[in-house]
């Protein structure tokens, strides 16, 4: 069988669009999407710096060869920067993959932990913590953004790009409208122009099965060991869930995410409220305390 656009063989088919691809024109749909996205929500503009957060898994290391190869073609810059919770047995080998991958794309990067940035190692985190209901992927979540905030700051960045990817938003929506967070639902529009360092995520169109099809087919190792605390909480159930919907009903999960964001834009005005310093940390956030040293504070009274 060939291709729907070269005369070579056929290697994937887009089952919601009925498309059969050869690994070159697979690899260049993605491409394309990628750049699309970027395009249509103002990501990246002349003259920006690009941190990419790479955390070793096939997302981040596909968004980083590709926004890569987009920036030997535009006027902005990029560096990688890898954040360390510090999970025994877990982190260096993703350490030593973007490592060398980025050795390989001539790309500079630097690693930032957790240890040094908030005097705790996630592990210890999770030992201080009162009980499970404090998820470590809520722990970690919150300690990673502002993670990733200080390494942005620090290389002199203004643009922070992960690799999140269109099964990632809707799990993430699922769950804030589980858990009654209509405010985080406000916040997940791509588009944020408008923000002093801006957060991106160009894979947020994409399906999460194309980049680990994109990612094997353009021989990009990656590390397959999941972290040891992904089962803890409903992201796991839920991803299931969607997957069972959309190997059923075709496409569904795309008809999802433009819901997701028109809700987002809804949600978003109607529940507005307005940002302040953080009375700790001076860091933006809507209380007096910011979620960041809300965590740490609650986790170092168990030290003391």
């Amino acid at each position: 069988m060939k291709c729907d656009f070269c005369e070579n063989p056929v290697v994937y088919t887009r089952k919601y669009s009925g498309q059969k691809l050869c690994s070159e024109c697979f690899s260049n749909s993605i491409v394309r999407k990628t750049a699309k996205t970027i395009s249509k929500h103002k990501m990246i503009n002349n003259g920006d710096l690009v941190a990419v957060g790479v955390s070793g898994g096939k997302d981040s290391l596909a968004l980083l060869k590709i926004i890569h190869e987009m920036s030997k073609n535009h006027n902005f810059k990029i560096e990688a920067i890898t954040i360390d919770e510090g999970i025994p047995g877990y982190r260096n080998e993703a350490l030593e993959i973007v490592k060398n991958f980025c050795s390989e794309l001539e790309i500079k990067f630097r690693v930032f932990a957790y240890k040094d940035l908030f005097d705790l190692s996630l592990s210890e985190a999770l030992e201080l913590r009162d009980d499970e209901k404090s998820s470590s992927c809520s722990i970690c979540g919150t300690l990673r953004r502002r993670a990733l905030d200080h390494a942005a700051k620090e290389i002199g960045a203004n643009v922070i790009a992960t690799g999140h990817n269109l099964d990632d938003m809707l799990q993430t929506f699922l769950i804030n409208m589980l858990s009654g967070d209509t405010n985080k639902i406000g916040w997940m529009d791509p588009d944020n122009s408008g923000s002093s360092i801006r957060k991106i995520k160009p894979f947020c169109e994409i399906y999460e099965s194309e980049i680990v099809f994109y990612a094997f087919t353009n021989n990009i190792p990656f590390q397959t060991e999941p972290c040891p605390h992904m089962n803890e909480g409903i992201r796991t159930e839920i991803r299931e869930f969607i997957n069972s919907l959309e190997k059923q009903h075709s496409g569904i999960k795309n008809n999802l995410y433009q819901s997701v964001i028109r809700v987002s834009n809804i949600v978003k005005d109607s529940n507005y409220k307005e940002k302040v310093k953080c009375q700790n940390c001076g860091n933006e956030c809507t209380g007096k305390l910011c979620s960041v040293c809300t965590t740490l504070h609650k986790l170092k009274e168990k030290q003391t």
